[in-house]
């Protein structure tokens, strides 16, 4: 609905379509999948936290991922539920942009930690004998914070030019709230926001690709000239990452098709799924994927697990 140069008070997110008495299955299963995922991120960060011989490096980054899990999907699902149960779906426009914000800060994180774990697992894999001198307790956490920080200042700046922006409707073709889409509204000058998407994609993302890209290429190398032993090490470290890293770029993969190309002849239901993917899939894949493929996380769990039922 374009308006004139008014003052917005809400948004009207058009993506959801009429499901009859199904919505109430659907609340059902997305309030399931929150409760799963959840629980299981919790739990990963009470091990972690109160297991000394888990605080290494690997799982400290492992930590903030699973709190990043935790963030992000707390800023997603219980709106969903809101919205699945009702009949408008209009939105305020500040619980929007704190969606925004929430979102916006869960998936840069969430680049900037797969990122930093693939560093650290090139120097594990790459300098076993030099890892403890490269990644020290106090540079991890350095590292950690700054990605926080960092991210959440980001954020910020972008909620600020957002909420500067002068709309001239209020409709986003969305099942949540998104800084593009309400970009798309500006009937004001909006070239800020135009040039600081692929300036900030130049200066951070692409170093972050290169940085992966060269971890595991020597990563590789490692694996093909050194020994059995070696090269079973090395996948059994990094096959969660790289499954992880993959299915996050999957789905980031997905919601850019969506920005940049029509897809308005796909189905509402594919269209609501390849939205939600990025920020659903990877809180409930990461905590089982670390879970069941850490030995140490797994036999913890398993120790508690046994405990519980003496």
């Amino acid at each position: 609905m374009k308006m004139n140069s008014t003052k917005v008070t809400y948004f009207t997110l058009s993506a959801y379509f009429d499901t009859g008495h199904l919505k109430y299955l659907y609340f059902m299963i997305i309030i399931s999948l929150y409760l799963v995922i959840a629980g299981a991120n919790v739990l990963l960060i009470v091990v972690i936290c109160t297991n000394r011989s888990l605080h290494e490096p690997m799982y400290m980054f492992l930590c903030s991922l699973f709190v990043n899990e935790l963030y992000g999907s707390t800023g997603l699902f219980p709106f969903l539920l809101v919205q699945i149960l009702s009949d408008v779906h209009n939105v305020s426009v500040p619980l929007c942009f704190l969606q925004i914000h929430c979102l916006y800060l869960y998936a840069n994180v969430e680049i900037f930690t797969l990122g930093v774990m693939s560093y650290d697992r090139y120097v594990a894999v790459c300098f076993p004998l030099q890892y403890n001198t490269r990644m020290t307790y106090c540079k991890v956490a350095k590292m950690i914070t700054f990605i926080w920080l960092c991210n959440a200042v980001n954020a910020a700046v972008l909620i600020c030019v957002t909420a500067m922006l002068q709309l001239c409707g209020n409709v986003i073709n969305k099942v949540w709230c998104d800084s593009p889409s309400v970009t798309k509204l500006a009937c004001s000058d909006n070239t800020f926001s135009d040039i600081y998407g692929p300036v900030y994609l130049l200066i951070v993302f692409v170093p972050l690709i290169i940085l992966i890209l060269f971890s595991y290429m020597r990563i590789l190398k490692v694996c093909f000239s050194g020994s059995k032993q070696t090269r079973q090490k090395a996948v059994s470290t990094c096959t969660p990452h790289l499954i992880s890293l993959l299915n996050f770029y999957f789905g980031g993969f997905f919601e850019i098709t969506q920005r940049g190309f029509n897809i308005s002849h796909v189905s509402d239901m594919l269209r609501a799924f390849l939205s939600l993917y990025w920020t659903m899939s990877p809180p409930i894949l990461n905590p089982v994927l670390y879970g069941l493929s850490m030995t140490k996380i797994r036999n913890i769990c398993t120790n508690l697990t046994v405990c519980r039922r003496k």
